[in-house]
């Protein structure tokens, strides 16, 4: 499966890039940071969902879709409107990646705290190792 293989590369790619940012240091890389893991957490929930059989392959979940919602919010989250199918797991998921959107946009455009960056690789981590076993790994 290409469309499988094709995830697999741009995340091993998005890895690669976070470790090196984390390397050089976290504080000298924000937006490496910030804008890679953004992207791989949603990469990361595609090849899960089309591994699970829950999403067609070709179908794109755009990582802008991950805004908190209100608690005093009427209308269903905007993720919940544009992905409408359950799997295990899925409101931790949707959590981690909502911590990771939350505070990436201020790594990329804002004046990042050693805390907002730590609290996007931790929540990062933990995506990433809760769906590692369960889509068999990054590698291709």
């Amino acid at each position: 499966m290409g469309a499988i293989r094709d995830h697999k590369r741009r995340i091993q790619e998005h890895l690669e890039e976070i470790e090196g940012a984390i390397a050089v240091g976290i504080e000298r890389k924000p937006v490496t940071i910030g804008l890679h893991a953004s992207a791989c957490a949603v990469e990361i929930l595609e090849l899960y969902l089309h591994k699970e059989g829950k999403i067609p392959i070709g179908k794109i979940i755009k990582h802008d879709w991950f805004k908190k919602p209100l608690p005093e919010q009427k209308i269903e989250p905007l993720i919940e409107r544009k992905l409408m199918t359950d799997f295990p797991l899925k409101k931790e998921i949707y959590d981690l990646i909502y911590k990771i959107e939350e505070n990436s946009t201020n790594l990329v455009y804002g004046r990042p705290s050693k805390e907002q960056i730590e609290t996007v690789i931790n929540s990062f981590n933990k995506l990433k190792n809760m769906l590692t076993d369960k889509i068999g790994g990054f590698d291709e």
